[in-house]
């Protein structure tokens, strides 16, 4: 998604709308095949959850054109998974037991230290990174630790899986409305504004697929994989979005991506 995004371009209203409507998109044709069912409490829960998600993905819009693709998405994904982890660990009893915390939260330092690894930049001109641009996708991403929580949540657990995806994209496509309203209303005239559907499109199977996984496997384990998304995120900032890299720079970025893998991959024991 971020590549898509970043290959249309557009502002951030633009690329926040076409997610929502791409996602949305994503959930009708689900809600069309599957036709379940779901409580009036749970689906307007869903839409307050997906409403409060995109405060997480515009201030990683924002990020994008503040610090890089390959800059934001390592150090999103680290704020990310301290947060849901915290936060799986102790509301929704995710790796229960000594041995099994042990060995996620292990998992979890690896993946954090290895997406540290990646963020490490020498200052390239134009995509310097300051305290004050970290703070603020700090500040974005509580966003996403409620996104994230959301499967887990006793309002919407037991609910059908397909049938909370759909109220949740309409929510995430209110939220982005919402914002283009409020701080950029002539983007709804810009061609960015419908080419990056596609985007959404492409984030709205990767959402579909999370419920199901967080269901089966807990918040916290669940979200740990999906990480490995920085992968292709930073390799395609460097490549496709043409975000320049040192040897230095790519050097530890290699080195991250292995204990990204390594990390999610351990946590399938814990």
């Amino acid at each position: 998604m971020p590549l898509i995004t970043g290959k249309i371009g557009g502002s951030p209203a633009n690329q926040m709308f076409g997610i929502g409507a791409g996602a949305t998109i994503v959930g009708l044709v689900s809600y069309l095949i599957t036709q379940p069912s779901v409580s009036t409490l749970a689906f307007w829960f869903s839409v307050l959850c997906g409403a409060l998600w995109t405060i997480g993905q515009i201030g990683q819009f924002i990020s994008f054109k503040r610090i890089g693709v390959s800059g934001t998405v390592p150090l999103s994904t680290v704020f990310q998974l301290v947060g849901n982890s915290i936060i799986g660990m102790l509301i929704f009893g995710d790796w229960a037991g000594t041995q099994s915390k042990v060995i996620g939260i292990v998992a979890l330092l690896i993946v954090i230290a290895g997406a540290l690894l990646t963020s490490i930049t020498d200052s390239v001109a134009g995509e310097k990174m300051e305290i004050k641009d970290a703070i603020f996708l700090l500040c974005t991403t509580v966003g996403f630790w409620i996104y994230s929580s959301f499967p887990s949540m006793p309002i919407v657990k037991s609910e059908s899986s397909t049938g909370v995806f759909l109220p949740e994209m309409l929510g995430i496509l209110l939220g982005a409305v919402i914002y283009a309203l409020f701080t950029d209303p002539k983007a709804f005239k810009q061609k960015e504004h419908y080419q990056n559907i596609i985007a959404g499109i492409s984030w709205g199977i990767a959402a579909f697929a999370y419920i199901f996984s967080a269901k089966a496997n807990g918040s916290t384990s669940a979200f740990i994989w999906t990480q490995l998304n920085v992968i292709i995120s930073t390799f395609g900032g460097i490549f496709v979005l043409h975000e320049y890299k040192s040897g230095r720079e790519m050097r530890f970025t290699v080195m991250g991506i292995l204990l990204i893998i390594v990390g999610s991959v351990a946590t399938s024991f814990a």
